[in-house]
């Protein structure tokens, strides 16, 4: 099984398939974490040398490479979904959850970060908007499970993503906590 999350930068999607990955005992792939390695520098870094098509090119090479493994849970890069290629490799292979978030929300939780190149600039909030209209058609065209981000903790977001799962037959309900059971604490 192959579970991938799509969404805005800032949606969640490394750390709730971080905790997925540990409840559903799959690995966790962040596309975004693998590129990195590959190409022995931030991604920003290549971004500002090489151009956004030499990106995307390695993007979609490394995407395809994870939607052929097994026992993954993928956290894609925010822009994954701008190829179509990226879509459909996702959406084939994959069982995706979009995690949706409005740019409000995207702004709250990001207004003071300072990684991520596509923020700094006068208005990050027009930016996020602008980002919104254009990707929120191509993460549904991609997804087959769209899940609102709003406000709940990521083990509320985690089961909402188990819930989806079990009611399509794809995992056991043992693997699902009860909303009204108390979760064992980590370790």
């Amino acid at each position: 099984m192959i579970v991938a999350l799509v969404g805005m930068p800032g949606s969640g999607k490394s750390t709730v398939g971080r905790h997925l990955a540990r409840q559903l005992g799959l690995r966790l792939a962040d596309s975004d974490h693998v590129i990195e390695r590959r190409i022995g520098m931030p991604i920003r870094v290549f971004f500002e040398g090489h151009g956004e098509e030499a990106f995307r090119d390695l993007e979609q090479e490394v995407i395809g490479e994870l939607c052929a493994d097994e026992g993954v849970v993928l956290a894609t890069g925010g822009g994954a979904v701008l190829r179509e290629a990226n879509r459909r490799v996702l959406r084939k292979h994959c069982h995706v959850f979009y995690l949706r978030s409005t740019p409000e929300e995207l702004f709250r939780r990001l207004r003071h970060d300072t990684h991520r190149p596509l923020l700094q600039v006068g208005d990050p909030l027009r930016r996020l908007r602008e980002l919104f209209r254009e990707r929120d058609p191509l993460y549904r065209q991609a997804a087959h499970y769209v899940i609102e981000t709003g406000r709940p903790s990521v083990p509320s977001l985690v089961n909402m993503v188990l819930m989806q799962l079990e009611l399509a037959g794809l995992v056991d309900s043992a693997r699902v906590p009860s909303p009204v059971e108390p979760r064992p604490p980590q370790a």
